[in-house]
């Protein structure tokens, strides 16, 4: 199981970027499958996108062609690169890592995109 420390999250206004990151500590951080998952309020937590081990990635139809997620294995991180940011992209942003039958998630980081 890895420890997840997600960091990049701001104040941005509508049309803006930002980039996400997301430090995991273990030394099975490659086997992992990623993931970047949000909550707005009063709203469940959802999907925004997932890359695997062979860096194959899946997003959410409401972030594609305007969200990147990435990873580099030899510093243990993830990215999310958010482009073209929209107020209704506001919610907390939680990093995941899914290796078997372990899921570990972080403490989330705020974004807020202002109009």
């Amino acid at each position: 199981q890895v420890q997840l420390v997600e960091s990049g999250g701001g104040l941005v206004q509508a049309g803006g970027s930002l980039r996400l990151s997301c430090s995991a500590s273990g030394s099975m951080f490659s086997r992992n499958v990623m993931g970047w998952y949000r909550q707005a309020p009063g709203k469940q937590r959802e999907l925004v996108a997932t890359i695997g081990t062979s860096s194959n990635t899946n997003y959410a139809d409401s972030v594609k062609g305007r969200f990147t997620i990435s990873r580099d294995n030899s510093l243990n991180m993830v990215y999310l690169q958010m482009n073209s940011l929209k107020p209704e992209d506001t919610a907390v942003y939680y990093c995941n890592a899914q290796f078997l039958a372990f899921d570990s998630w972080g403490q989330g980081t705020q974004v807020t995109v202002s109009s």
